[in-house]
């Protein structure tokens, strides 16, 4: 399936959902009452868009009452499809992959959301793209992740760099990025630890790596995207939240779209946060990992 096809398969749970309160809506072609309103004010909620979102979103299906009655499924769906791709577009980012040699890229996020799989699946599709990626296991705590991120480096065809067990994350990271330079690799994915349980310790470690990248390879880290995983819906924000806070967060990657019929927290996440999404996550291969396209996924979430 090409890329779309992938995206509207993802979402599918999720539109799902909004189709039935629509379609029942418009049956009548008529203006919208209290009711109809509210059944599809509990689709939007449980499509997770979040509470702000979905204010703003009714009031302005209120004002468009009148004109979405005359027009059927289609003009509820036109009007809700703008108002979620408004919601999540945001200004392009002022720095160009690969400007730098090696573009450093860190993924944070808590343990199982991902981010072992997306720098995976990241420097898969990088590598095809004829780049030469290095994946860094930085995650010196958690039992395996080093053995999991070196799975996806052999698929990938890519060079893997780790620490021995225990071992300072700030230092296998400089070791990591003098083997990327000497090397001459064009990027560095970097693979952080997600203990929430130590979550002032994990916070300072994550600045702490940010200064030394910044001291080995100039302006790095390039991005530090936030992995997030979709089936947990707007529950993921607090954490969220300290993620950004300690470790500059650049961009989004929201996974497990195919796993939840909350889709709509990609509204929520991004109006909360600030952040734009780089890249979702609808399967499980290298291909399922998307850039993020806001025309695209509210086409394709609303139907």
């Amino acid at each position: 399936m090409g890329a779309l096809d992938r995206l509207k398969v993802g979402l599918a749970r999720t539109r799902e959902a909004l189709n039935t309160p629509l379609e029942d809506l418009v049956r009548g072609r008529r203006p919208l009452d209290p009711a109809d309103l509210d059944a599809v004010e509990e689709a939007l909620i449980a499509a997770d868009l979040g509470l702000p979102a979905v204010g703003e979103a009714m009031e302005h299906l209120r004002a468009q009452s009148g004109k979405i009655a005359g027009g059927g499924t289609a003009a509820m769906r036109d009007v809700l499809r703008d108002e979620v791709r408004c919601a999540l577009e945001r200004p392009p980012s002022s720095r160009v992959p690969f400007s730098s040699k090696p573009w450093v890229v860190f993924l944070v996020g808590v343990n199982g959301a991902g981010k072992t799989t997306t720098a995976g699946k990241l420097a898969q599709s990088w590598t095809r793209e004829g780049r030469s990626c290095l994946l860094c296991a930085a995650d010196t705590f958690r039992a395996a992740a080093d053995a999991q991120l070196e799975i996806w480096a052999q698929r990938a065809s890519s060079p893997f760099h780790r620490g021995v067990a225990g071992a300072d994350p700030s230092s296998v990271l400089t070791d990591a990025l003098r083997a990327a330079r000497a090397r001459s690799y064009d990027a560095v994915l970097v693979d952080t630890a997600g203990r929430l349980h130590t979550k002032g310790n994990l916070m300072s470690e994550l600045e702490k790596m940010a200064r030394v990248a910044a001291k080995e390879t100039g302006g790095a880290p390039h991005e530090t995207l936030l992995v997030l995983d979709a089936t947990v819906g707007s529950n993921g924000l607090v954490q969220a939240r300290e993620f950004t806070k300690a470790a500059a967060v650049t961009g989004l990657v929201l996974t497990k779209l195919d796993g939840t019929a909350k889709g709509g927290v990609a509204v929520a996440v991004v109006r909360e946060l600030g952040v734009p999404i780089r890249y979702v996550g609808v399967g499980e291969t290298a291909e399922d990992l998307l850039p993020f396209d806001a025309a695209a996924f509210a086409a394709n979430l609303v139907g």
